[in-house]
């Protein structure tokens, strides 16, 4: 009879590993599940000389035909492949087959790649969650742990259909917000290209006419000519400041406090920071609801929920909920109690430089203090424990922040488009009138003469 070696957590969270015969796999872990245990990995025992075989031969089909990619893969064409893969498991199709109808539809590039390495693993004799795992750059760690929670519940082909349904409201999200912001972005990009071009080229040219008739400029023309100046010498500055500014931004966020700083920056900074947190709360609230309703424990849940939530500020709040859920507090409580921020050096830095200097610095200290989660949120999640209902008042809390960041997104571009016409119709206007005052002068002096 085959051995399987196990990983798995019990009651309390703590992790147990060791083996079990079993005549296969999904016996080995109804086996292990009547001893009260979460199954977190299990695979069948091989001899050395079968493990080197597979990697051996596994290695000589990833050598053959196979082109260098880079990157991972897009969350729109993952979300595309779980859609699919729920379909054929709902229909009844063996894990594997199912896989390999995938892969051979895919086009060349890391999905194809990753999924051909996932059959080899499970020919191998590993499960579905444990071969996703070998390849991170294609299913992340809340994808093998949704996984894995549905090979242990034995309810795969539900657990993908969520999965999936989870995927397409995050890109139907994103796209929503992206859509939104390519035409004020369009707006400025042709409209500083159209001031460059005029600073550059066109104003320089009638300051050659000033000068011929040698006549006393206006002041705002003055300012106008010192301008173009600027541009037409310090051109480069254009392309310089931005990249400089960026890079100094990715160098301070491979630093700890660096990073923190710049996550409290982005959450709390003027316009876009109301959108940037409920965008994060809504995507870390959904994950949260998805993996407890997907079977996977709490510490678990919450351990993925703190990884993926991509902000330093929410990881923070994420791990002292876990701290105190290990000390046997309830998640509402410590949610409340660790969510207010405090004072980041680095962040002061960023509203220094990117908000306005000494104001800059004023304003964050007046938002340093304030709170990331909201009432909503902890009241929800309240209720939800007390009623047994936290996945599906996690999923309420996503779905009102996913309707608030779409309102927020609509209001921000109404206001946006009407104040970039009047900001470049102003611009325009100013350079017109700065232009031609000096030609009044000029025809006034040729009419006199």
């Amino acid at each position: 009879m085959p051995t399987y070696q196990y990983e798995a957590m019990d009651s309390t969270g703590q992790e147990i590993r060791d083996v079990i015969e079993a005549a296969s796999p999904e016996e080995a872990q109804s086996t292990i599940r009547q001893k009260g245990y979460f199954v977190t990995k299990i695979a069948e025992r091989r001899s050395r000389r079968q493990k080197k075989s597979a990697e051996g031969d596994g290695g000589k089909k990833k050598k053959k035909g196979r082109q260098l990619v880079w990157g991972g893969v897009s969350a729109k064409l993952l979300a595309q492949f779980t859609r699919q893969l729920s379909i054929l498991q709902d229909a009844g199709l063996p894990i594997l087959r199912s896989l390999r109808i995938l892969e051979a539809q895919a086009k060349p590039g890391r999905l194809k790649y990753s999924l051909l390495d996932v059959c080899e693993e499970i020919e191998a004799g590993s499960t579905l969650s444990e071969a996703m795992s070998k390849s991170p750059k294609a299913f992340d760690r809340l994808y093998v742990n949704m996984i894995r929670a549905g090979e242990a519940g034995g309810a795969l082909e539900a657990i993908l259909g969520r999965l999936a349904e989870f995927q397409e409201k995050a890109e139907a999200l994103k796209r929503k917000v992206k859509g939104a912001l390519i035409y004020p972005t369009v707006i400025i990009l042709v409209a500083s290209a159209i001031l460059v071009f005029i600073m550059g080229w066109i104003v320089p040219a009638f300051q050659d006419i000033f000068d011929d008739f040698d006549i006393e400029l206006p002041t705002p023309t003055l300012i106008l000519m010192a301008a173009a100046d600027v541009v037409k010498n310090l051109w480069f500055l254009i392309f310089v400041v931005p990249i400089s500014l960026w890079l100094f931004v990715k160098l301070m966020r491979r630093l700890e406090a660096g990073r923190r700083g710049w996550d409290t920056f982005i959450i709390k900074i003027p316009i876009f920071g109301p959108l940037i947190e409920k965008n994060i709360m809504a995507r870390s609230t959904r994950t949260l609801g998805t993996l407890i309703s997907s079977g996977v424990p709490i510490l678990e849940a919450l351990n993925i929920t703190k990884e993926t939530s991509g902000n330093a500020v929410f990881e923070k709040i994420f791990g002292r909920v876990i701290d105190s859920i290990r000390e046997g507090e309830s998640i509402a409580k410590p949610l409340k109690e660790y969510s207010r921020l405090t004072f980041e050096p680095m962040a002061a830095v960023f509203w220094f430089i990117f908000v306005g200097g000494p104001i800059g610095v004023f304003l964050y200290l007046g938002k340093s203090q304030q709170r990331v989660v909201d009432d909503l949120v902890v009241n929800m999640v309240d209720v939800g424990e007390e009623t047994g209902e936290l996945d599906a008042m996690l999923y309420k809390v996503a779905d009102t922040y996913d309707d608030e960041v779409a309102v927020l997104t609509e209001g921000l571009v109404a206001l946006m488009e009407p104040l970039l016409i009047v900001g470049l119709g102003l611009t325009i206007g100013g350079i017109v009138i700065s232009l031609f005052m000096p030609m009044i002068q000029i025809l006034q002096t040729l009419q006199n003469q």
